[in-house]
């Protein structure tokens, strides 16, 4: 009875000790939020204003990430606040690297007006590179205006 309690202690400790090796993937913040406000003014009667923020999660071991976005909208007229309505999420987007690794990343996105965007609400581009390697990925993400995304991406070589 006690070899079979020493076994499970050393069990334990042994299972303790791999459990980082197995940890989850790592997750990452992109330190590039952005917000845009826009609002409607109209005297004596009811204005509205509206902020969009968005920010990216990336998965620093699969290189899958997530583009992010919460809203507000406040409605009010001359003396007080009608209605605020909230809303958001994440969306899940493709592997940049086919493989998984340690990587890490940056991303920008441009903003709606915005003279870069020719056919809808604006693009992103995000980059990504290898930890291990010398290896950098860029990728550009724009609306088509026909109710669809086109994103490339191009590795980049060193001269």
């Amino acid at each position: 009875m006690g070899h079979v309690i020493k076994f499970c202690w050393i069990a334990g400790v042994s299972l303790t000790a791999l459990a980082p090796a197995a940890r989850a993937d790592d997750f990452q913040l992109s330190h590039n939020q952005r917000i845009s406000c826009s609002r409607g003014l109209a005297p004596g009667k009811l204005n509205t204003a509206t902020c969009k923020s968005y920010t990216y999660l990336f998965n620093s071991k699969t290189s899958e990430y997530f583009r992010c976005q919460v809203s507000l909208a406040l409605t009010r007229d001359n003396k007080e606040v009608i209605n605020v309505q909230t809303d958001g999420g994440c969306t899940k987007k493709p592997r940049i690297f086919e493989t998984d690794g340690k990587y890490d990343f940056d991303v920008t996105e441009t903003e709606p007006p915005n003279t870069n965007s020719f056919f809808g609400p604006g693009g992103y581009s995000i980059w990504a590179a290898d930890m291990a390697a010398q290896k950098i990925r860029g990728c550009i993400t724009i609306s088509s205006g026909l109710g669809s995304d086109i994103s490339k991406c191009l590795d980049m070589t060193f001269q």
